[in-house]
């Protein structure tokens, strides 16, 4: 969790965390990180992790508003509830968050950070034909009507 938590740092400190929040959140949930010396930092967290590293390192509830939060009506005493229900709006496994994950891909690498690409970016093995299924026909004698 250290080393997530020192990308969360790194990114907010370069000015990345700004307008890519959402991809931030999908990276430090659903992708391995490690070092460039290939230091293996994080596999992934849960979401109460994440929510509890935003309240530690005192992340601006404003970013909240990238994904549709209002921060006067979420939680405002409580800043790891209002974490958690941001990351909830969020939807940290959808296409948007994947295309903005890859968008910090590269400005993360330049801070000693590698991202792992995500299984649905991985190419998919080529699948097996499968032969036709054949039907047996219908006996006519069943079809016939009686007179």
């Amino acid at each position: 969790m250290d080393g997530i938590r020192d990308l969360l740092e790194a990114a907010r400190t370069a000015g990345l965390a700004a307008g890519r929040f959402r991809g931030l959140l999908h990276i430090a949930i659903g992708r391995s990180v490690s070092k460039l010396d290939g230091t293996k930092l994080s596999a992934g967290l849960t979401w109460r992790e994440v929510a509890t590293l935003l309240k530690t390192l005192r992340y601006d509830i404003e970013l909240g508003r990238e994904v549709g939060a209002d921060p006067d009506t979420l939680s405002p005493r409580d800043r790891e509830r209002y974490w958690y229900a941001v990351i909830a709006m969020a939807h940290v496994d959808s296409a948007e968050a994947v295309t903005a994950a890859e968008k910090l891909v590269g400005p993360l690498k330049d801070l000693g950070y590698v991202v792992a690409l995500t299984p649905s970016s991985l190419p998919t093995p080529a699948k097996e034909k499968s032969k036709p299924v054949v039907k047996p026909k219908e006996d006519e004698k069943g079809k016939k009507k009686k007179k």
